[in-house]
């Protein structure tokens, strides 16, 4: 009776363990999707916000930039708004683990304004309604993707090397195009960015909960991980976004 009882302590024991783990997990994800969501939303506003302080409405729904649209969309100074984003993911991959808690969620914040400004050309190219239209296409398949690299029994890191040589693909093609100027090469690098991304979307996930396991119990390192975890979540929907917004968006 004695080593019944033994035994039952034990499986009781590692089933509340297991139980606490997977009610850790959940908040933890939690609060990486809220970040990235967050994120998100900070930048649409933004994006947003600087399009209708750029431009002005002339007749016949004609629009004539202002001049700040100007200062940002035709002086030297466009190419600092498209490149700081990456400075910003640069710096913060870098020098996340030597930064506090509040000046990690600082920089994501100011990543994600940053980023906002430098998409609000979206609205110069294609329509509010195929904006809005492929925006909620992209949600709706980053939710799916996310989910199946939560919840897949696969192993996915095999993936990494091949997606990574994706992405460098994808940025040098992208370098050329801006000399090329070839919209074959750029329906291919869209399409391509599409499929890299979507799988980038399973495979990053996959990865945040697993890295949940290395530092549970490490309140400073579960919260610089939950801001990683959504800064590469949040970069997989932006670019799968804007890959699909060059597939099926309608132009102005």
């Amino acid at each position: 009776m004695a080593q019944f009882d033994n035994r039952y302590a034990v499986a009781g024991s590692a089933t509340r363990s297991g139980a606490a783990v997977d009610e850790g997990l959940r908040s933890y994800m939690l609060g990486v999707y809220n970040y990235m969501a967050a994120g998100v939303a900070l930048t649409g506003i933004v994006a947003y916000f600087v399009y209708n302080m750029s431009v002005v409405e002339r007749a016949a729904g004609k629009v004539a930039l202002t001049p700040l649209g100007q200062v940002l969309y035709t002086s030297p100074v466009k190419w600092i708004i498209m490149l700081a984003p990456l400075a910003f993911v640069l710096f913060l991959s870098f020098r996340v683990y030597k930064m506090s808690v509040p000046a990690t969620q600082l920089a994501f914040w100011a990543f994600a304004a940053v980023m906002g400004v430098s998409l609000s050309t979206i609205f110069l190219v294609f329509t509010g309604q195929s904006i809005t239209r492929v925006f909620f296409i992209t949600a709706a398949a980053f939710a799916a993707l996310s989910l199946y690299g939560y919840t897949t029994k696969k192993d996915l890191s095999g993936w990494g090397t091949f997606l990574f040589m994706g992405v460098v693909g994808l940025i040098i093609a992208a370098l050329v195009n801006i000399f090329l100027q070839s919209s074959a090469l750029q329906f291919a690098i869209s399409a391509a960015g599409v499929l890299v991304f979507a799988g980038l979307t399973a495979y990053d996930t996959q990865q945040i909960k697993d890295n949940y396991y290395e530092i549970a119990g490490d309140a400073t390192m579960m919260a610089k991980g939950a801001i990683m975890g959504a800064l590469n979540l949040y970069l997989d929907f932006i670019n799968m976004f804007t890959s699909m917004l060059q597939l099926f968006g309608d132009r102005e």
